[in-house]
């Protein structure tokens, strides 16, 4: 909606949604993108391996519906990927093959489906319940699956107050339920001999609240969650043996071998993260790994990895300065480093004999380029070898059973997320393409490649970014440009296509407004992961401050480009990106032009509350702790200063930035008789996922910037 000074406005859904009525993207030369053609580019995810190494399963998500497909895992151009399902709604995903390999199993529509590639036919479902199941996973053998019950299909997972775990055969259904009025358990795993589970579970309230400033008949609820503890329970049934083995619900743990658990213990304020060996029986937990950090442990890698059999832990740490790899023995002895240098490791996964450990890396001084390695740790020198090269980003290695082969995911300028296949050998070779998720048609030779770039932010330092130009730019004259914000504080920006579907829609659309004549900006701000961990680390006790201002420094970079207009250059950004958007336009008032807020946080006082957690805490301590950070990053008690257009755009499902904060946002813009635009999203989440969503969002971005960066400036009020 728009806002006008002296006009009473009504917060109707027919008038939100009139605001653009009538304005469809533009029509480019064949072979160029369209905000239509935008929401067909697929994301494929969940490489997984058939038992014999021939075949990879996946899911392929277009527009927020996903589908199962399988390929060959030895690839061609002339062999697509077959579908297995047909779904127009829902997604797919979970995916383990049965004890025989015959047997594809997935997770859908909160119940258990079966597919058998073999055979003709559609899935079938193996259950089919009222109530909601996930988290299934098989045992050992693959005659039984363990899996999570709680609640009812259409309610979300956050708000599920009661989850159960159950076991049931596969063969004849039989079902067994394994606990009762815990709590909400998830992450369960089998024993390596299929007698017990290990489990986590926490207690969670749902409270209902109902702001003043949002009428008395829009409720709104808060999730609360306690400390988790970690449950051991015998499959056949029986009473659970409970143990207080982690402070943070969302610890699980992996089992070393039938009598030992390995688990992973953080902190609240994720100042102290430890590793350590947990006795099945007494409960006695042995740390093998003590990490403490005087601001917080910032490490993204994923939880440490057991070996295959048992007897050595792999973990990513930053104690160097940088995220690495190291191998520990579980039974003593100090923790080896593995790989050294200006660079970051990720999602460490062990072949299947124990030998070596595949990970993905990025290049020392280029950040947004990762290749995947694999290191041999056997013997008293481990060695590292680079299994990919060339340009663009490899990330999640998974091994074929055999250990000979690796899937992982490959993007760069040209290519959208896909599926590759390469030699898990002793050098790097070219992997095999298995997917195609761009649609027929589309040029790719006309998408722009990102040129890493910096400058000084206002204390000097210099601020990473990627710059993108459109081809045959006429550079004698003067252009808009957008600085685009990424989200999560803890992401990056990547060279091409980002790696995660949540971002990959965005640069999709930056593409889209390159071809139509747009500058991109896309700074990595301090919080950033890829660069060390000084440069994440440097918002402590200063978010929203430093780190907004690198952003905001975009502007004075974009400046110096002779084919810039200084006068027409916006911002935008999600979630994280969407605050800095804020205190850009309220700390900086006429620097942009206009700035488009995606699920922006506009106060972290109110995001403390709900959903809060150990990432604020961390990076801010508490409010009361720290008032003066709160104040900072606070950009809704400034909104007096806002003089330029703004875009609000939100979901009302979003569990993030809960959706609440941009009706107070709102509340406060019509007070302040401030010039604004809204669409509210029924039923979407943080991440825009939905292609009647996307398509909307985009128009609407479209629209706006158009209107406000392609004309010349107009005098500010």
């Amino acid at each position: 909606m728009r806002r006008r000074s002296g006009t009473v406005i009504c917060l109707a859904f027919s008038l939100v949604l009139g605001a653009c009525a009538g304005t469809g993207p533009k029509q480019p030369t064949s072979g160029l993108l369209t905000i239509d053609r935008l929401t067909e580019i697929k994301h494929p995810s969940e490489p997984t391996w058939s038992p014999d190494g021939t075949q990879v399963a996946f899911v392929w998500d277009q527009g927020g519906v996903q589908n199962l497909y399988l390929v060959a895992s030895g690839g061609s151009a002339r062999e697509a990927p077959r579908r297995l399902t047909s779904y127009d709604a829902g997604s797919v995903g979970n995916l383990f093959w049965g004890g025989d390999g015959k047997k594809l199993y997935f997770a859908h529509g909160g119940d258990l489906w079966c597919a058998t590639p073999g055979q003709a036919g559609a899935p079938q479902p193996v259950w089919i319940t009222p109530e909601f199941e996930n988290q299934v996973v098989p045992s050992p053998d693959g005659t039984m699956v363990a899996f999570v019950r709680g609640g009812h299909v259409g309610v979300p997972d956050w708000q599920r107050t009661e989850a159960d775990l159950y076991v049931r055969s596969l063969a004849d259904g039989h079902e067994t339920r394994l606990t009762s009025g815990l709590g909400v358990v998830f992450g369960p795993s089998w024993s390596p001999d299929g007698r017990r589970l290990a489990f986590a579970v926490t207690k969670v309230e749902v409270r209902a609240d109902a702001p003043a400033y949002s009428g008395a008949k829009i409720l709104y609820t808060r999730t609360e969650r306690q400390a988790s503890v970690l449950a051991i329970v015998v499959s056949t049934g029986g009473k659970p043996t409970m143990f207080a083995a982690g402070p943070n619900w969302e610890a699980t743990a992996s089992w070393l071998d039938t009598s030992r658990l390995l688990v992973q213990r953080v902190s609240p304020d994720n100042k102290v993260r430890e590793i350590a060996v947990l006795d099945a029986t007494t409960g006695q937990a042995r740390v093998i790994v003590r990490e403490e950090d005087p601001k917080f442990w910032s490490v993204i890698a994923g939880a440490p990895a057991p070996s295959p059999d048992g007897r050595r832990v792999a973990f990513v740490s930053d104690r160097d300065g940088w995220d690495h790899l190291y191998v520990v023995p579980v039974d003593g002895g100090d923790a080896r480093q593995v790989t050294k240098g200006q660079f970051e490791i990720r999602s460490p996964a062990w072949s299947p004999d124990g030998t070596r450990i595949a990970f993905d890396k990025n290049v020392e001084g280029k950040p947004g380029v990762r290749h995947l390695a694999v290191a041999t740790v056997t013997g008293d020198a481990p060695s590292v070898v680079a299994i990919t090269s060339g340009r663009g980003t490899n990330t999640e290695p998974v091994w074929s059973p055999d250990g000979r082969s690796l899937a992982y995911q490959h993007t760069d300028p040209q290519t959208s997320a896909e599926i590759y296949v390469v030699a898990a050998g002793t050098g790097a070779a070219a992997g095999t393409r298995l997917t195609d998720s761009m649609p027929a048609g589309i040029d790719r030779q006309a998408f722009v490649e990102p040129e890493l770039v910096s400058y000084a932010a206002a204390d000097g330092k210099k601020v990473p970014a990627y710059l993108f130009v459109p081809k045959g730019l006429d550079r004698s004259t003067r252009h808009p440009a957008i600085i685009w914000i990424h989200g999560d504080g803890i992401n990056q920006n990547y060279d091409g296509w980002h790696v995660e579907r949540n971002y990959a829609v965005y640069y999709s659309f930056h593409q889209y407004l390159l071809q139509h004549g747009y500058v991109v900006l896309a700074p990595d701000y301090r919080g950033s992961i890829g660069y060390g961990r000084d440069w994440r680390q440097a918002v402590h006790l200063d978010v929203g401050g430093k780190d907004a201002e690198d952003a905001s420094s975009g502007a004075d970079y974009l400046k110096t480009l002779p084919y810039v207009d200084a006068d027409r250059i916006g911002v935008w950004g999600l979630s994280y990106g969407g605050f800095f958007t804020l205190i850009a336009l309220t700390e900086h008032p006429t620097t942009f032009r206009c700035g488009i807020d995606v699920a922006g946080v506009p106060d972290f006082g109110m995001w403390y509350v709900d959903p809060g957690g150990s990432w604020v805490t961390a990076r801010m301590g508490t409010p009361s702790e720290n008032p003066s950070v709160y104040v900072k990053a606070a950009p809704i008690n400034r909104i007096d200063r806002l003089v330029r257009p703004l875009l609000i755009l939100h979901g009302t499902a979003d569990v993030n930035v809960p959706y609440v904060e941009t009706v107070r946002l709102i509340d406060v813009l019509l007070k302040a008789h401030k010039d604004f635009e809204f669409m509210v999203y029924p039923g979407e989440f943080h991440y825009f996922q939905r292609a009647h969503v996307l398509r909307d969002a985009w128009r609407r971005a479209e629209a706006f910037f158009d209107k406000h960066l392609k004309a010349p400036a107009p005098p500010t009020r």
